[in-house]
């Protein structure tokens, strides 16, 4: 192919076209692969900052009551729940006076109630998806199949006129 190439003497100026043809596109679309791999380098960047600005933090004391105090809510809400069944059997109307004094809330204040629960639960919850650990080597099982023997060949098995479970084929296959 050079030989020919050589030959015609285009192989040179074909190639000053298509560098050309290349260039003038990347004006009008930009190049995928190129854009990919500055947000791979832009993303590895970001990462390694994040890890040096947070990854050698001495955890202390305070940090783990902190920690400790977060593990809190779920379980009082857990418990304040169950408590709040146990308290309307034991005192129904008790119980009810206090739901008429909720329903004098504000919606507004409810939705901030609801907004300021879910990005507390919803800021731990992407906290431990992100510090999660992912096995550095995942194995494979191959679960070998069951041998057989070669299938008929199609030809064969019309010809053979074996359709002893299709009465209509087998109608056909007379006919033939």
């Amino acid at each position: 192919m050079g030989m020919i190439d050589r030959f015609l003497g285009v192989g040179a100026a074909a190639q000053t076209v298509s560098n050309a043809a290349a260039n003038v596109t990347e004006i009008f679309r930009e190049n995928a692969t190129r854009k990919m791999e500055l947000e791979e380098a832009a993303y590895g960047h970001a990462i390694t900052q994040l890890s040096a600005e947070f990854g050698a933090a001495r955890r202390g004391w305070f940090d783990d009551i902190v920690n400790g105090m977060n593990r809190l809510p779920r379980p009082l809400l857990t418990l304040g729940t169950i408590g709040l069944f146990v308290y309307a059997m034991v005192e129904p109307i008790g119980f009810s006076q206090r739901m008429a004094g909720l329903q004098t809330v504000p919606e507004p204040l409810w939705w901030l109630l609801g907004a300021i629960v879910s990005f507390y639960f919803g800021a731990r919850e992407a906290h431990y998806f992100r510090s999660r650990s992912f096995p550095q080597r995942i194995e494979q099982s191959v679960v070998p199949l069951p041998e057989t023997g070669a299938p008929e060949p199609v030809q064969q098995s019309i010809t053979s006129g074996n359709f002893s479970d299709n009465a209509a084929l087998q109608d056909w296959a007379a006919g033939r």
